[in-house]
């Protein structure tokens, strides 16, 4: 499906549009706003460019409309609540907000704007990124051109200026099970729109040679993360051991250990019918 968002001048000026205009304020300065959960040095805007609203950049475009819906990575499905912790737990290396929080409903209420229009289940142009072709990095070429192009917003270090530019390894980085950890991933981000002087300088090897180089260092843990496709199937380039797949160049040093492991899990929606309350209703002990 060909679809543009509304732009934000239409939100309404009611109490419905004052939730879009918070989700929209949380989408763009994250860190600033929710300071307890997302702990790093990412925005959610770091990602998805303009908010979401860039095609092919991560874009959001639609996304209300595909939940809830089954993913492979969880092996449930899942409602866009978690996909948004999912988010917050890995990509911003933070913490879960309570799905019943009114700040996860602003956020909430801001995609289903960008989504007004799109039939449930519909997909359209310019969600996600573009796949790229399959090669491998090398992350000694990947420095060189590191030092000469990223660096000038990244910092040599990789730890950047935030907010407008994150660090892109260390503990304030994005965790081993985020999207970026992965290097088709973090190529096609990089292939596509770095650096933003110049959007697609690179070519499709040098943007793998660069993930390869930003992937290899240490990052966050992401807790639980061995339990990630639980049926298997993980992507060829998931950088650790998950069921019948090996670790794909995982970074050499010790992960960054998370301060409070259990609020970075999301846990998978679990069935009622098993729980203690259904039980004893059912005379059962």
């Amino acid at each position: 499906m060909d679809y543009t968002p509304p732009p934000d001048s239409l939100i309404p000026n009611d109490e419905l549009g004052a939730s879009i205009r918070r989700g929209l304020a949380l989408v763009t300065h994250t860190t600033d706003s929710l300071p307890a959960y997302a702990t790093g040095s990412l925005q959610c805007a770091s990602c998805h460019i303009d908010a979401g609203r860039r095609r092919d950049a991560a874009g959001l475009l639609g996304v209300y409309s595909r939940f809830p819906k089954y993913m492979d990575r969880s092996g449930a499905v899942v409602p866009v609540e978690d996909r948004v912790n999912y988010c917050f737990t890995r990509s911003l290396a933070g913490n879960r907000i309570p799905n019943d929080s009114r700040e996860m409903q602003d956020i909430v209420a801001y995609l289903a704007y960008i989504s007004l229009g799109v039939p449930a289940g519909r997909h359209v142009m310019g969600e996600g990124m573009p796949k790229m072709p399959k090669l491998t990095g090398d992350s000694g070429r990947g420095s060189l051109i590191f030092a000469t192009t990223c660096a000038v917003c990244h910092g040599q270090d990789g730890q950047g200026t935030p907010p407008a530019f994150p660090a892109l390894w260390g503990p304030k980085s994005f965790s081993i099970g985020a999207s970026m950890a992965r290097e088709e991933r973090a190529a096609s981000f990089i292939q596509h729109f770095m650096p933003q002087n110049k959007p697609g300088s690179l070519t499709d090897q040098q943007a793998y040679d660069v993930a390869a180089y930003v992937d290899s260092h240490v990052r966050p843990d992401s807790p639980g993360k061995e339990d990630d496709w639980p049926s298997g199937g993980a992507p060829y380039d998931v950088p650790y051991n998950t069921k019948g797949h090996v670790a794909y160049r995982p970074p050499s040093a010790k992960l960054f250990p998370r301060p409070h492991p259990p609020t970075t899990l999301v846990p998978a929606p679990a069935s009622i019918m098993k729980s203690p309350a259904s039980m004893r209703a059912k005379g059962q002990k």
